[in-house]
């Protein structure tokens, strides 16, 4: 085999002189690697300066969530309270339904006994003639004090007087006499007009919404000789020193409360107060329905005093409303259920004498 030529040796490359410009595109990476730190060192900045804003931020939320947390168990219990009173109310109001279903029943038994005594029983004729008397006397008396009225009992008195005159019995004189004294003395006894009370008690209870309460900050009044002093004037210092005089009277209110417990009352149970109130006034209502006046005037006590307790005396609404309680509780104590002792007396003596 025929060995080839060796090849030339590569000449070396010229060495490249150093030129003038690679110092400054050094110095100028530097720069830029020096902004890039710096931007990152702000990015880095804000987001830790976010990043505390946004806990502040959840801070405060969390504190705003506790104190509606607080704010909401408050009303919890204060409504469960008043479910409480509701309750109770419903249940008084369902036994004296009973107690006048009761009586109801007892007055219809009662009819039906003396019915069936009537037709067993074998007397004469004035007799007979004064035990129905005496029964329809005793069972109009009876709804007389159930109904308020004493339209029942004076029909049936003048009922009485009527047969008693068809009888022609001299003997019997002296039980007319008493039917007439019964029935001038239940003429001029009054006797409530429970519809009025009643329509006057809704009237009352529509008003409770708009009276003020006794701690309620009453609304700026504008003084109007102060307005035309600011408008007369003509130095500015007078009219910035009467502006500056008219916020300073704002600032204070000095007003006297002679109930400390009014003064304490929370703007928020204002509504629980006037409810408070308005169940009060419908008790009355149901006890002057279920002729239960001790228990309508121990309501009524109780409501006047609430109303001086906790509302604002000097309000003309208030004492508007105190009025016509105050008027209300005047008729139910005049209540008095007509009663015929006399007449019953009488027919019990004849009776007796016979």
């Amino acid at each position: 085999m025929s060995s080839l030529p060796p090849s030339p040796a590569p000449e070396p490359l010229p060495a490249l002189a150093p030129t003038a410009a690679a110092p400054g595109a050094f110095a100028l990476r530097r720069s830029a690697l020096r902004g890039v730190l710096l931007v990152l060192g702000l990015l880095a900045g804000a987001g830790l300066l976010s990043s505390v804003m946004l806990w502040q931020r959840l801070s405060s939320i969390q504190e705003q969530l506790a104190r509606q947390s607080a704010d909401s168990g408050a009303n919890a219990i204060e409504a469960r309270a008043l479910a409480r009173q509701a309750q109770e109310i419903a249940r008084d109001a369902a036994a004296r339904q009973s107690v006048l279903e009761a009586r109801l029943s007892e007055v219809a038994l009662q009819r039906t006994q003396l019915e069936d005594l009537i037709q067993s029983l074998s007397r004469s004729r004035d007799e007979n003639l004064l035990v129905d008397i005496d029964s329809a006397l005793r069972l109009a008396q009876q709804q007389t004090q159930l109904t308020g009225s004493a339209e029942p009992l004076l029909a049936e008195l003048r009922m009485s007087e009527q047969r008693l005159a068809r009888a022609a019995q001299p003997r019997m004189a002296r039980v007319r006499a008493s039917i007439a004294r019964d029935i001038e003395r239940i003429r001029s006894t009054s006797v409530t007009d429970v519809p009025a009370l009643l329509a006057r008690l809704d009237e009352v209870v529509r008003q409770v919404d708009d009276l003020p309460v006794a701690n309620a900050v009453p609304a700026r009044a504008i003084s109007e000789p102060v307005r035309k002093t600011s408008a007369q004037g003509g130095v500015w210092w007078e009219r910035a020193r009467d502006t500056l005089l008219e916020e300073a009277r704002g600032l204070v209110r000095v007003s006297r409360i002679d109930q400390p417990d009014a003064v304490l009352l929370a703007p928020e149970q204002a509504t629980f107060l006037r409810e408070n109130l308005k169940l009060k006034l419908l008790n009355v209502r149901l006890s002057l329905l279920a002729r239960q006046t001790d228990t309508a005037r121990a309501d009524l006590t109780a409501a006047i005093a609430a109303l001086n307790k906790y509302f604002d005396p000097a309000s003309r609404r208030t004492q508007a409303v105190a009025t016509q309680l105050q008027q209300v509780q005047a008729q139910v104590r005049s209540v008095e259920v007509p009663r015929v002792n006399d007449t019953l007396a009488a027919i019990a003596t004849l009776s007796a004498g016979k």
